[in-house]
């Protein structure tokens, strides 16, 4: 049974009873089961799967289906408690903890949906890396790759491969600096961040509660629409396809473009050019804000490592720090140097540079970039150079922390492919809370920047 398929095509085939929830549940698990990589997983849920497979398959047959998720498989990124077991954030130091007493706020929403938990996904340990890099789980390997193994891009890393290998049609991440659209970029796969605070993040384990925010990896952008509206509760989403002869694209010309790669901006380009004669308006613009964003970490220190360390002090300082792999460690240990008034300062800070960026901008306009400045690495190198790990992180998650700091929502799209045929992603910014906005226009704008319209 072929299960790399959309949520909307599966969805399809099960509201029609052309495909049984079970028989699609075991197919998945059987795929899993013979998939090379043992590291896209950290851990499965068989027997819940199964039985929430089987209690889809009894309402739709009975005609009591609970919507369009119902009966669509899912995975989660293991920072999300899931009852009964362990949420380890990838990290050897947590595997020992108790198993979560309840599920986490999002998962039960979408249990609800009647969405079917296969299982929790491998990710950057404590979600600190935009590489996918994990010395105590395996590094799972980009899905889109056909010479080296290359990274998966992080921390989402387990979700996205999950859905770029076709093992589920989605899955979910969180993003504080990157971690749902660098994965999804990487992969050729779309990742959609929500405006930070648009669901519950009750029951998932943090990294810097200031910037942490949801959103799933999927096949599609329908799909994400689909999930986005199980999410906040609601039966049927509200967001339409936009039109895109009214669609306002604004080319960020500021820090994205930096060193970036030949192939990755060729990619990008030719989107916009087919987004332009499909009727999008262009324009190019300046952001200083940009910059002033990095200016900021520079002057006072970066705002995870700040929030990351005052989460992992005591780690740090116990038995369990030699546990850590020591990039991540030496990167939440950046934090110790930040002092109380730099905290505070940045805060302050950060809210002037807010306001700034969405004053740069008219509320009809989206910002667009490049997603990752770069295609997807080989790992060998980065396993074996912390320099040049340091410097790839760094360089990775430069585009897309700009919108967590921000404060705002994106969607990366597949946009082409740049050297060694690898993916290369188109990511579309909205402001804080204009998601809606920002889900409508990626409807409208997907099969275009794609090139498949």
């Amino acid at each position: 049974m072929a299960v790399n398929r959309s949520i909307a095509s599966l969805s399809t085939l099960l509201q029609t009873s052309a495909l049984d929830a079970v028989a699609l549940t075991e197919a998945v698990l059987e795929k899993i089961a013979g998939y090379a990589d043992r590291s896209v997983f950290t851990t499965l849920l068989p027997e819940r799967a199964r039985a929430e497979a089987q209690a889809a398959a009894g309402r739709i047959a009975t005609g009591r289906s609970l919507g369009p998720l119902d009966g669509i498989p899912f995975a989660w990124k293991d920072l999300f408690d899931t009852k009964g077991s362990v949420t380890t954030a990838a990290s050897a130091v947590m595997t020992d903890n108790a198993p979560a007493e309840a599920d986490a706020a999002m998962v039960s929403a979408l249990a609800v949906a009647g969405m079917v938990s296969i299982g929790r996904t491998n990710l950057s340990e404590f979600a600190f890396s935009g590489l996918g890099i994990n010395p105590h789980f395996g590094t799972p390997k980009n899905a889109a790759s056909t010479d080296v193994p290359r990274i998966p891009g992080g921390s989402s890393s387990g979700s996205a491969v999950a859905v770029a290998a076709g093992l589920v049609p989605a899955a979910m991440g969180t993003d504080t600096g990157g971690s749902v659209r660098i994965p999804a970029a990487f992969n050729g796969i779309v990742g959609y961040k929500s405006t930070r605070g648009r669901y519950s993040m009750k029951g998932v384990f943090p990294l810097a509660t200031s910037l942490d925010s949801l959103g799933p990896l999927t096949r599609t952008v329908q799909d994400a629409v689909w999930i986005d509206a199980a999410m906040r509760g609601l039966t049927a989403s509200p967001i339409m396809r936009g039109d895109l002869s009214g669609l306002k694209l604004v080319v960020a010309e500021t820090v994205v473009f930096d060193d970036a790669e030949a192939g990755v901006v060729a990619a990008f380009e030719q989107a916009l050019e087919r987004l332009s004669a499909a009727g999008a308006t262009i324009t190019r613009r300046a952001f200083p804000v940009f910059s002033e964003v990095y200016a900021l970490a520079a002057r006072h220190g970066p705002l995870i490592a700040a929030e990351a360390y005052a989460l992992h002090r005591e780690r740090l300082q116990g038995p369990d720090a030699g546990r850590i792999d020591q990039r991540i460690a030496a990167r939440i240990r950046l934090g110790e140097k930040i002092a109380t008034s730099d905290y505070i300062a940045i805060l302050a800070e950060r809210q002037r540079l807010i306001a700034e960026f969405e004053a740069s901008f008219a509320p009809d306009e989206l910002v667009v970039h490049p997603t990752v400045p770069h295609v997807a690495p080989a790992i060998a190198p980065l396993d074996a150079d912390q320099d040049l790990f340091v410097k790839t992180n760094l360089k990775t998650l430069r585009n897309t922390t700009i919108g967590n700091v921000l404060d705002g929502c994106g969607v990366s799209i597949p946009c082409g492919t740049g050297d060694a045929g690898m993916p290369v992603g188109f990511l579309l910014s909205g402001r804080r809370n204009a998601d809606e906005q920002l889900l409508s226009a990626a409807l409208a704008a997907e099969a275009v920047i794609r090139g498949e319209a």
